[in-house]
């Protein structure tokens, strides 16, 4: 829980007393790959702080086509926000495409706190002003940057899961198909 802890506090300094608040609502969740966190059409209740793996964050097409909206490595925060906040079904599906420990607790027990500990608020906030900035920087490079440049920047930004994901969620996640990834990955290897 240390680990957690400090965490938290990168984001934003939480006094002794919350975080021992704190304590009494995490509970430690183990995930197997393929499992989910989330899934689209039910309420999420839960949140979690993702403290080893990888997941994604997906949707589904009424004809099955998946489209991956987002990858969360450790250590993150994740959840189906969008459900937790307005307590309507979730949109999206939240998978481990690897094994993971992730710290749970109820959203509410949480939210309901925010009177009472103002450094918890703060934290909050500042996640969700982070969120903000990453969804829109997301939807600028789907609309606006080539293929290639999304690439480019998806290495950047996830340097590790080329190699642990395979490539087809990678494809999804770009906007492209496997084939396009795999002229765009030979495409570097020749330059």
């Amino acid at each position: 829980m240390q680990q957690l802890f400090q965490y938290l506090c990168s984001i934003s300094p939480l006094t002794p007393a919350t975080l021992r608040e704190l304590e009494g609502i995490f509970c430690e969740v183990a995930l197997r790959k393929h499992e989910s966190f989330v899934e689209a059409g039910k309420v999420a209740k839960k949140f979690g702080i993702l403290e080893h793996g990888i997941l994604r964050a997906y949707y589904r097409t009424e004809g099955g086509q998946e489209y991956n909206k987002h990858f969360f490595r450790a250590p993150c925060f994740i959840g189906g926000f969008s459900s937790l906040v307005t307590g309507e079904p979730s949109p999206i599906n939240l998978q481990a495409l690897t094994d993971c420990h992730i710290w749970e607790a109820d959203y509410h027990s949480l939210t309901k706190r925010y009177d009472e500990w103002p450094d918890l608020e703060r934290l909050s906030r500042i996640l969700a002003e982070q969120y903000f900035v990453q969804k829109e920087r997301r939807e600028v490079e789907i609309v606006l940057l080539n293929a290639d440049k999304r690439y480019q920047i998806f290495k950047n930004e996830f340097p590790e899961l080329e190699n642990l994901i395979p490539q087809y969620h990678i494809a999804s996640y770009l906007g492209i198909t496997p084939t396009q990834l795999s002229r765009i990955r030979k495409m570097r290897t020749k330059g």
